[in-house]
């Protein structure tokens, strides 16, 4: 049984077909990636797992339970999710940004709890911002300030962490760190993550296993090496490329050299 999946997920935007006929299956602790060109449906499908976009057909499971079923406050419990355009008062500090994440846990009126206070402390600390904590988020780096959302996510304590290009605005600097913390929370936490990534490179990468969407549809799915393939470049994202192995890494890449 797969950890959360999606049967013939079906989403129409008015007559328009975002995705038609989707499955896939994710299992539980691993890191999974969704590409491709854009308009292809990858963000559509990232907000259908959350629960922000109506699905026109078939379903989405989360442990064998059809995630329409389950309340939303238990759902925020299991699942966070970064959307990619986020919007939050320029005056909010990291530490009342990593508050919200405890928001799902409370009762009606209720306060953060001494224990929810800790956990705020202890997601902060684990996303590196221990010193930022009191800053605001307009003095922050793009890379901090996605830092600080990842903290907040945290602070629902999840088991599946879904990213919207997470990486998207950034410098490549701040890329790098943020996957390598993704990858790092993976790893200690045991987190599930569903990520949206345009670099095909990076989803190589950091990925366990990656989904290729064009036009609506799976087209591909599998490990890394079986992803990042000439004809898969060629036909999908109409690039001729040179395929090279990371041996550090243990992972393909590749370097396009022509558009088809």
């Amino acid at each position: 049984m797969a950890y959360i999946e999606t049967r013939q997920l079906t989403v129409k935007y008015g007559e328009k077909v975002a995705l038609r006929d989707v499955n896939i299956k994710i299992d539980q602790g691993s890191i999974v990636s969704i590409i491709g060109p854009n308009g292809s449906g990858k963000s559509t499908l990232v907000k259908a797992i959350g629960r922000s976009v109506k699905v026109s057909g078939g379903g989405i499971y989360f442990q064998d339970r059809d995630i329409l079923s389950l309340g939303n406050k238990y759902l925020a419990k299991e699942i966070a999710v970064l959307p990619q355009i986020k919007r939050t008062p320029k005056d909010l500090s990291v530490e009342n940004l990593v508050s919200y994440g405890r928001y799902p846990h409370l009762g009606f009126g209720k306060k953060l709890t001494r224990t929810d206070k800790e956990i705020v402390t202890w997601a902060i600390e684990n996303t590196g911002l221990s010193q930022y904590s009191q800053r605001l988020l307009y003095s922050l780096s793009g890379g901090e300030r996605q830092r600080a959302w990842i903290a907040m996510a945290l602070a629902q304590k999840p088991n599946i962490l879904i990213l919207d290009e997470p990486t998207t605005f950034l410098d490549i600097s701040f890329q790098v760190e943020i996957l390598e913390l993704i990858k790092e929370l993976n790893k200690t936490l045991g987190l599930t993550v569903i990520m949206v990534l345009h670099d095909l490179n990076q989803a190589a990468r950091y990925s366990d296993e990656i989904y290729v969407l064009s036009q609506g549809e799976v087209q591909h799915y599998g490990n890394p090496d079986s992803t990042i393939r000439e004809n898969l470049l060629r036909e999908i994202f109409k690039i001729e490329a040179h395929i090279y192995r990371d041996e550090i890494s243990g992972c393909p890449y590749f370097i396009p050299y022509k558009i088809t």
